[in-house]
């Protein structure tokens, strides 16, 4: 009977919308492509262009990601559900959907830095396009700095063979941002590893336990899982996880 209902009101639905649309004749959009040979280098120049921005937006969102805190936090959310061998709980959807929050959390000081004094005085024409762009990235240069290990920027500048820079400003994005992401990577590792330390204690106690009452066939994850998951609740472990995250970047 409830399906019966359910199926009767989307029809009346669809049917008024149908007529809403019919009656004040809303205009659809069309859209059209042309091809065509190019009449002069210019032009050409322009497609190459075109192509280029495309290419940039599909790399846009992994560029972006990896310029920010969330690599370090996704990992480590990563390595949480590892430890207490959850499987796929919760899903991944979930661990990077909070990433990405907690991302944005980190990261709005510098999203603000930029909006003020790069985005908002190009769009009123105070600034010029490449003025807005080093604006920009000099709030970005110096969350990235401030993350980034010395002995990292060391390695990339020798891997470039390029000459030493005299102050921090001096440093290029392309030697900065694979030192920034090798250091994310390395944080995050240790944070992971500090993490396992006390579910790995109750694996070893479970395990050795089992061992010496003779319960072989048994595995230890059964019953150390519970154990592990009753420690985590005791202790809050969503919170302390978020907030030594959170503190890791300050």
């Amino acid at each position: 009977m409830k399906k019966y209902i359910l199926t009767i009101t989307l029809i009346l639905i669809l049917s008024g919308f149908s007529q809403a649309v019919q009656a004040q004749q809303i205009p659809i959009p069309s859209v059209s492509l042309e091809f065509g040979q190019a009449q002069s280098p210019k032009d050409v120049n322009l497609t190459l262009q075109i192509l280029f921005l495309l290419t940039l937006l599909t790399l846009a969102p992994a560029m972006v990601i990896m310029v920010t805190s969330f690599t370090r936090i996704v990992i480590v959310l990563a390595f949480i559900r590892q430890a207490l061998a959850t499987q796929q709980i919760p899903p991944n959807q979930v661990l990077v959907a909070l990433a990405l929050f907690l991302t944005f959390f980190v990261m709005s000081p510098v999203i603000n830095n930029i909006n003020q004094e790069a985005y908002q005085p190009y769009m009123k024409g105070e600034i010029s396009q490449n003025q807005a762009v080093e604006k920009g990235f000099s709030y970005l240069k110096k969350f990235m700095l401030k993350q980034t290990r010395p002995n990292d920027l060391a390695l990339f500048v020798h891997l470039s063979k390029s000459e030493r820079p005299e102050n921090k400003e001096d440093i290029s994005a392309v030697i900065l941002i694979p030192a920034f992401i090798v250091s994310e990577l390395k944080t995050a590792f240790q944070l992971g590893f500090v993490i396992f330390i006390p579910f790995l204690i109750i694996d070893m106690v479970v395990g050795s336990t089992l061992i010496s009452m003779g319960m072989m066939l048994l595995p230890p994850v059964v019953i150390s899982f519970p154990f592990k998951l009753l420690l985590f609740i005791m202790v809050d472990g969503w919170h302390l996880i978020t907030r030594s995250l959170v503190y890791s970047f300050h």
